[in-house]
This record gives C-alpha cells, structure tokens and sequence, in this order.
C-alpha cells in the first residue's frame, strides 16, 4: 500500500489526500465501504469512507461520533486525520490513550451528511436518529472482533442505545464530544474523554 502519515490534519495535504485514496478499497475495509454505499444509496446523502489506517472489519474498539459534518466532502473519510478541530482532538486523545490505530473503527451514529450544502454544521434529529437504527445490525454483523463501544456525546449515547438489546455482552463507555467548543468549557471535559478512552483501553486487553 502507499505509505500515508499518521498526523493530526494530516489529509488536508493533497498528495495525503491521494495517497490515502490510494488505499481506500483494502480489503479490510471494503465490506464496510459497501455498507456505505448501500446507506448512501437508501438515503439519498452522502456518506464517508472508514480511513484504511484504521482496523476496519478487524476493528475492537467501535467509536461512535454523531454524524458527519460539512467539510466530509473535502476528503470523503470519516478519519481523525481530517482538517478539523474535532479530528485533531479525537487523534490526540486516542494517542495519549495509547489505544492501536488498528484496533478502532470511527463511525457516525447517523452515517449520512444531514446538512444541506452550503449550510452550517446542525445537530442531528430524533427522527434521524430513528432512521439510523436500522443500519446498527449489519453494521455490528462486519465486527466479528469488537470489544467495546465508545459513544462521544449525549446524541451517540443515546443513538447506542439498541446495544443494550443487540448486544448486551457489549461494553459501552460513554464519553463527551470531542469538538474544541465543548472541550473548551472546561478542563474536566478532556480528563473524563480521556478517562473513558483509557477505559475502552483496558477492556480491550481483557477481552478475547
């Protein structure tokens, strides 16, 4: 494969960019790529690529964000390696975490772009989280491996719910939305998003 860097905002460089794109089809990530395809396809929106350095299918630690934002359509990839502010602390915190670039999948609770283009960022709906629900199963059917479930923010908790359901041998441990607004408010915000990461950590060594 086409070696690509690991760094925060990493995928604003074009020839990043490219070579990233370069990978997009392996094989651990092409059954997920086609779950994409087919929501994309249902929901008449658009819906980002898994990054191919992370796990993909062989993915232990699901971490769940809400939904993409505006600026996806730049790279296509739902990466912590995306020119963002969110991107950048979710690298840094998993880095400080010292959780494996391969164990993880970053995912969005509602996988397809809600906003209008043009428009601003917005929250995701109830209603979109209703439509979302459906496509958990044969997500969680692709993660043979998975061992804990990190949703960020109050949306993704909630969104996480079925899990309890779905797969009730499942941890979850919840954390705060990684976006430098909210991680701004105040210092505990970054101490209980790490805390929860090292957690997820943890669980990831006792799990088979």
């Amino acid at each position: 494969m086409p070696d690509s860097p690991d760094a925060p905002k990493s995928l604003r460089d074009p020839a990043v960019l490219e070579a990233r794109r370069a990978m997009a089809d392996a094989a651990h990530v092409r059954p997920l790529r086609v779950l994409a395809r087919r929501i994309a396809a249902e929901r008449g929106s658009a819906v980002p690529d898994p990054d191919p350095l992370d796990g993909g299918v062989a993915a232990r630690l699901l971490l769940l964000l809400e939904t993409p934002g505006p600026s996806i359509g730049r790279t296509g990839f739902v990466s912590r390696d995306n020119a963002t502010g969110t991107a950048a602390n979710l690298f840094r915190f998993l880095d400080e975490a010292r959780v494996a670039r391969r164990d993880t999948l970053i995912w969005n609770a509602v996988p397809w772009v809600i906003h209008a283009p043009g428009a601003l960022n917005r929250a995701p709906r109830r209603s979109e989280a209703a439509a979302a629900e459906p496509y958990l199963p044969p997500l969680l059917a692709l993660l043979p491996r998975l061992a804990v479930v990190v949703p960020a923010g109050r949306f993704a908790q909630a969104a996480a719910a079925p899990l309890s359901t779905l797969r009730p041998d499942l941890p979850v441990v919840p954390i705060p939305h990684p976006s430098p607004t909210y991680v701004c408010t105040s210092p505990s915000v970054r101490e209980r998003i790490l805390a929860g990461l090292i957690q997820a950590k943890s669980l990831l060594g006792r799990r088979p």
